[in-house]
């Protein structure tokens, strides 16, 4: 379950100098040692998973130290600044709304939550009317989920509480997201008893839960990715749920990442399409996870729109304020409605200097075409990676992707055996030159991640191939 934790030690390494890339110091550079030091010190330790890189400021497309050096982001922050990092536009409309003097206003009504709310409607698909704002994604989905079995409760009734969710999503890091989540190692703190306590004194005692356990209202089945999954056809979510004892009846909802974060992922058109009307049929609501898909990222605004369906429920996040923490739901209006005024509130709810950023990253996305760049830029980013997995086929198992997000699946040689190793040294190897990327998600920890800012261009993009490929070369 430990991840791996980069050496502080301070190294010779070759200089780099390029447009996009500078490196002038050994690495780590010595004097932010302390720094690092400190982090480590007073953090918990899962802090320490990434790149011993300590960003003092961040531009368009690059991060900055304080000692002269300069990395090409192809992590977005995470996803985050898919306008660019540091845009004086989301900049100076923060700037605006803490001069303007309201920093919080909890529930009490404000127009920058207003205004927000209206733009959110504005950009989903016709179905989705309603959109609540919070903090975090996994807030949003915890959201999503409770919706989604209070619709059913209320409309069917207490059989129908089964989540559906697919292996090796993540939806967050807490309780009900992890639930829904399909990484098994996340999951060995949540401890379900399968016995309650009934009755009292010397009559009391313990029985079986007549129903379900709450873990066991989870349940996942293979992601279609035609990879690890090889079988796509739908047949297999409908055999994997017969399997595990679920009757289509009891399903109050299906959880899906628009394409799964760990990898890239992406299921078949056809499969998603199925899905869909299977979920109308039994009246189960689709939640589609656009936490890292929407607002361009594939090279569409939604991600799913790739599959020409629309969900009824989806959660948003990271790339909606390019900076600031907020994230939301958007939804059909009966659901959204379910419960009344005051019972399902946030304390940050469109906190008004988020919202401001949110608005200002939006409208960025819309004026410069960051979605048709993301599209364009895309087409070239999945060519160049995969001329690398041709140049490396016995360690690159498969490139998934679509627009300016994608995932290399490092494997053990000519197997599908993931090789979270190996993955490791390619990111810490492309630090060294220059390449900034966030440690290797995915099965094994052997997804290579990449997705820049939405404001990259072509010659970016080809001086990031060619660090990556010499940091693939190496890592062999």
């Amino acid at each position: 379950m430990a991840g791996k934790t980069y050496d502080l030690t301070p190294k010779d390494v070759k200089p780099v100098k390029t447009t996009y890339r500078r490196i002038s110091t050994r690495f780590p550079v010595p004097e932010s040692i302390p720094i690092l030091e400190n982090l480590r010190k007073y953090e918990p330790v899962s802090m320490s998973g990434q790149p011993p890189v300590v960003w003092d400021r961040a531009e368009g497309v690059q991060v900055y130290d304080k000692w002269g050096n300069m990395w090409l982001d192809w992590s977005s922050g995470v996803l985050v600044t898919s306008a660019g990092h540091g845009r004086q536009e989301i900049r100076q409309a923060v700037i605006a709304q803490v001069e303007h003097g309201l920093l919080h206003n909890y529930c009490f009504p404000s127009e920058m939550r207003a205004r927000l709310a209206e733009k959110l409607v504005a950009c989903a698909p016709d179905k989705l009317d309603k959109a609540f704002i919070l903090t975090t994604g996994s807030e949003a989905v915890e959201c999503a989920l409770k919706l989604a079995r209070t619709y059913a409760v209320q409309k069917h009734g207490w059989h129908k509480t089964v989540m559906v969710s697919f292996n090796r999503s993540f939806h967050g890091r807490t309780l009900g997201s992890q639930l829904a989540g399909g990484i098994p190692a996340l999951k060995t703190w949540i401890r379900e008893p399968r016995v309650v306590p009934v009755g009292a004194g010397e009559g009391g005692g313990w029985q079986e839960r007549p129903e379900r356990a709450l873990a066991d209202q989870f349940v996942q089945v293979p992601f279609p990715d035609g990879f690890r999954t090889e079988d796509t056809s739908f047949d297999l979510f409908e055999r994997s749920l017969a399997e595990q004892g679920v009757d289509p009846n009891q399903v109050c909802g299906v959880i899906t990442e628009t394409y799964q974060g760990g990898g890239a992922s992406f299921a078949p058109k056809e499969y998603m399409q199925q899905l869909a009307r299977w979920c109308a049929e039994h009246d189960a609501l689709l939640i589609f996870d656009e936490i890292q898909a929407g607002f361009g990222r594939t090279g569409t605004f939604w991600g799913f729109e790739h599959y020409d369906v629309v969900p009824d429920l989806m959660t948003l996040g990271k790339a909606l304020s390019g900076s600031l923490p907020i994230s939301a739901v958007v939804g059909r209006a009966d659901v959204m409605n379910l419960y009344g005024p005051g019972e399902m509130t946030s304390t940050h709810t469109g906190n008004p200097v988020c919202a401001a950023a949110a608005l200002a990253s939006i409208d960025l996305i819309e004026k410069e075409n960051l979605v048709e760049n993301a599209r364009a830029m895309g087409e070239v980013l999945q060519g160049e990676l995969d001329k690398l997995r041709r140049k490396y086929p016995q360690v690159i198992g498969a490139r998934h992707g679509r627009g300016l997000v994608a995932g290399l699946h490092m494997v053990k040689s000519g197997s599908k055996e993931p090789d979270g190793d190996l993955a490791f040294r390619v990111v810490a190897n492309c630090a060294r030159k220059g390449l900034l990327m966030f440690s290797p998600v995915g099965f094994g920890g052997g997804t290579v991640k990449v997705s820049p800012p939405l404001v990259i261009g072509e010659e970016a993009i080809m001086d990031g191939i060619a660090a990556l490929d010499e940091a693939i070369a190496e890592a062999l």
